[in-house]
């Protein structure tokens, strides 16, 4: 149920505010917005800026600092080139002496992850 009487009253508005987004100063303006808009909704949802970690403004600015530092590595290293793959490393005494004697290494060595996992 809606209460109140439309007398064209909004629809003149709407109509004014369209007409006032069309030139390209407004557009370049509008543009200008969303990107800050969006950065600060990166901030807010992706890192937690709603709530601060500390009461102190100076422990606040300096977390503010530092995660807007994060970012900006974060979007700098979109567009770095992949690093190179690593050479494996040379094997330790005990793996060298391990092969001279043909003794089979463990399946767990040289590799990224733990046995368990």
């Amino acid at each position: 149920m809606v209460i109140g009487v439309d007398d064209g009253h909004q629809d003149h508005a709407q109509s004014a505010s369209r007409t006032e987004q069309q030139p390209r100063e407004w557009l370049s303006r509008y543009s200008l917005r969303a990107a800050i808009e969006s950065t600060i909704s990166e901030f807010v949802n992706g890192h937690g800026m709603r709530q601060r970690r500390y009461r102190s403004e100076e422990k606040a600015h300096v977390q503010h600092v530092l995660t807007a530092i994060a970012v900006n590595l974060e979007r700098i290293g979109v567009h770095l080139p992949p690093a190179p793959a690593r050479q494996p490393r040379n094997p330790t005494a005990l793996q060298g002496f391990f092969d001279w004697q043909r003794i089979p290494r463990p399946r767990y060595w040289r590799v990224a992850t733990h046995p368990a996992g």
